[in-house]
Order: structure tokens, then C-alpha cells, then sequence
């Protein structure tokens, strides 16, 4: 069955650190540019942190630059996002994100982790 399944949300302290993982099952994951989404309450479902097949080519957007990391482990079939220097307004749902070229589906989702930023 092809799935990605997140883990690691939760209720952190502004200030803290968290880190969310990914793993995929039953597909090509080392063919896949991974990426990171988030959509809090009400607004739009926002694109975080990409990376390449290889790892090669990262990308951030501009409110997480700095603060967050996204990594991949091939061996594994699992990508990661490190989040440190947590802010309030990255309380989210944040989903997995598997682009696979050329599939006649090429988008596969993670039902997503919350993340929940306060004091």
C-alpha cells in the first residue's frame, strides 16, 4: 500500500525544538522529491521545505529559513524536518509531501502530525 505516515508533533514552548518524521511505504522513494507542508486554522496549505531525490537541491520558504531543517535518509525511506527556535505561528498541521515524476499520480500525502506552538 502506498503511504507516507508522519510522526512527531506535539505541544512544544515557544523557543523549543521538534522534529517530525516521514516514512514511506510502497513506493520508489529514492526517485521522489520530498517536501514538508503546513496549513494552520483557516489559511491555505503553505509549502515549508523541499528536497531533491538526492538531497542535493533544498529549498525553505522565507518564515521558516534559519530555523528549520529537512533532511532525508534514503537507506531509511523516511525524511525529516527539524524546527528549532519554535514560534507561535507555526502551530499547524504539517504534512509529507511525495512528488514522484512522471507517475500518473505523482502526489502522494501523509495524513499529517499537528504542531502545536505555546506557552
Amino acid at each position: 500500500q502506498v503511504q507516507l505516515v508522519e510522526s512527531g508533533g506535539g505541544l512544544v514552548q515557544p523557543g523549543g525544538s521538534l522534529r517530525l518524521s516521514c516514512a514511506g511505504f510502497g513506493f520508489t522513494f529514492t526517485g521522489c522529491t520530498m517536501k514538508w507542508y503546513r496549513q494552520a486554522p483557516g489559511l491555505e496549505r503553505e509549502l515549508v521545505a523541499s528536497i531533491t531525490s538526492g538531497g542535493r537541491t533544498i529549498n525553505y520558504s522565507d518564515s521558516v529559513k534559519g530555523r528549520f531543517t529537512i533532511s532525508r535518509d534514503n537507506a531509511k525511506n523516511t525524511v525529516y524536518l527539524q524546527m528549532n527556535s519554535l514560534k507561535s505561528e507555526d502551530t499547524a498541521v504539517y504534512y509529507c509531501n511525495a512528488f514522484r515524476p512522471g507517475a500518473y499520480s505523482p502526489d502522494i500525502w501523509g495524513r499529517g502530525t499537528q504542531v502545536i506552538v505555546s506557552s
